[in-house]
């Protein structure tokens, strides 16, 4: 049976492998959607480094972007698929085009995909990116509030949110 668990906090709180330790721990068959583009050698780095944090039995699917296409079609009975992460996505849209009527309507359809999920259990990873200072960069501000409005729809459809802080899960919802 579906079920949403969102996982969000600030850079390196944990979230990725809170994520991947519960994930772990079922016996059905495991995806890992990844939004991260290794543009430069630290980034690939780090998408190594998670690479290696996985055992064998995880299907990683690399998608930048149509990340409702991938959950279509892993929906099915005994999945289990973590989605790391919103905050990539989110600017990955952005790169892509920065009109937000193109990426409302991305949004609108991820939404209505975690809606019309039957079978998947799926873990969300995001950041918190509201807690700081006000950017001072006009697109920066459009990115935080674009993710915080995402955020707050997944949180909402959510059966578990968790929020990290220095590594410790602290149930939400």
């Amino acid at each position: 049976m579906k079920r949403i668990v969102l996982i969000t906090g600030g850079a390196r709180s944990g979230k990725s492998s809170f994520a991947l330790e519960s994930a772990s721990k079922s016996s059905a068959r495991k995806y890992f959607i990844a939004t991260a583009e290794g543009y430069d050698e630290e980034m690939k780095q780090r998408i190594e480094n998670h690479k290696k944090e996985r055992s064998h039995h995880w299907v990683t699917i690399e998608e930048p972007v149509n990340i409702w296409k991938v959950l279509t079609e892993i929906d099915s009975p005994h999945t289990v698929a973590i989605l790391d992460c919103l905050t990539l996505w989110v600017s990955n849209l952005m790169k892509e085009d920065r009109e937000a009527t193109i990426m409302e309507r991305s949004f609108k359809e991820f939404l209505q995909v975690l809606r019309q999920l039957k079978e998947l259990k799926l873990y969300i990873v995001t950041n918190e990116v509201g807690m700081g200072i006000v950017p001072e960069n006009p697109l920066a501000r459009i990115y935080r509030d674009m993710l915080g409005k995402m955020n707050q729809a997944v949180a909402e459809l959510a059966d578990e949110v968790y929020f990290m802080i220095s590594g410790i899960a602290l149930k939400v919802k």
